[in-house]
């Protein structure tokens, strides 16, 4: 199965980039023990629109538009489900072994996903009630990743 971050916005480099490499590393080579034949990251285009609806709306297109038939969904929001660390292992566990090609978190801009991308997530994700700039979401997201794919190995890297 492959994993894929689509993601509206652009990581600029600096201290949040080079956290978000070294996770986005480290998924990669414990990922093909547990059967996580790729990880890739998408960065798309912020909408220029002037309206935040049309802004989400913008978005919304150009995140489906990375996400193939039969992948599971997963939009990070605030108002998802704040689950622990095991049980975004399990998730994954899950659509790995009922044979889905790929899991595909999406991560909005500025103004949120779309309703319609909420909808269509097999999974809606929390990182807690606060707001979190989105480099720093993408930092927690690969590095929940990144401990999922430990927990489903059996490495000592989650201590809970």
């Amino acid at each position: 199965m492959r994993l894929v971050v689509a993601a509206v916005g652009r990581m600029k480099s600096g201290g949040e980039r080079d956290l978000a490499d070294r996770y986005l590393d480290r998924l990669v080579k414990s990922g093909r023990a547990i059967g996580l034949r790729g990880v890739e990251v998408v960065e798309l285009r912020e909408s220029r629109a002037q309206e935040a609806d049309r802004r989400r709306l913008e978005e919304a297109i150009a995140l489906a538009n990375v996400i193939p038939d039969g992948a599971a969904v997963v939009a990070l929001d605030e108002r998802g489900q704040n689950l622990d660390s095991a049980a975004i292992a399990g998730e994954i566990r899950v659509w790995r072994d009922s044979g889905r090609d790929a899991a595909v978190f999406v991560v909005g801009g500025a103004d949120g996903l779309g309703d319609e991308l909420r909808r269509r997530a097999d999974l809606v994700l929390s990182f807690g009630a606060a707001t979190w700039p989105h480099q720093l979401v993408r930092v927690m997201l690969l590095e929940q990743l990144y401990r999922a794919s430990t927990i489903l190995s059996g490495h000592p890297y989650h201590r809970a």
